[in-house]
């Protein structure tokens, strides 16, 4: 079900770009070449994090992430991934693989969900710029909000996944 899934999206992109294709040959062509630099900036770091990943997975068993970030961890893993996403600045999408990893190996659903949503929202490296363009308080009231937010949407993540 899964690969049926997987290929008709690609299905899927293929008739789409062939429909742009043919609308706007040059748009189409400006469009991948802006995608094509995007994924060349984008892959050294994320060769260089599944790498980290790698190495972690290897020195790191199933039992110590399970009982480090594990399910039975709760409010504790919960928040140690929170203050590792909050201070990370990876690209999401280098994100995700590293946590299907990691859950594979052990880690909680609603740990990496938490793990996720601090990543994408919180931004400890990046508040001095906030604080440039948005304002200190401004800055440090968004920064505590998706912090307090990310818990709760990682709880309700755990509601609806289990």
């Amino acid at each position: 079900m899964n690969i049926v899934f997987t290929y008709s999206f690609y299905g899927l992109a293929a008739v789409s770009l062939m429909v742009s294709f043919v609308k706007d040959r040059h748009k189409t062509l400006l469009s991948l070449k802006k995608a094509w630099k995007l994924f060349a900036g984008v892959f050294p770091q994320f060769v260089a994090i599944l790498l980290f990943a790698g190495v972690v997975l290897a020195v790191l068993s199933p039992e110590t992430i399970k009982r480090v970030i594990g399910e039975e961890t709760g409010f504790t893993g919960m928040l140690l991934t929170s203050f590792v996403g909050a201070i990370t600045v990876v690209p999401v999408m280098i994100a995700f693989p590293i946590v299907a990893e990691l859950m594979k190996n052990g880690a909680g659903i609603v740990q990496m969900a938490v793990f996720v949503s601090t990543l994408t929202t919180v931004g400890i490296i990046t508040i001095p710029m906030e604080i440039k363009y948005l304002g200190k308080k401004i800055a440090i009231l968004r920064n505590v909000f998706a912090f307090i937010f990310s818990f709760i949407t990682a709880y309700l993540v755990g509601v609806l996944l289990r």
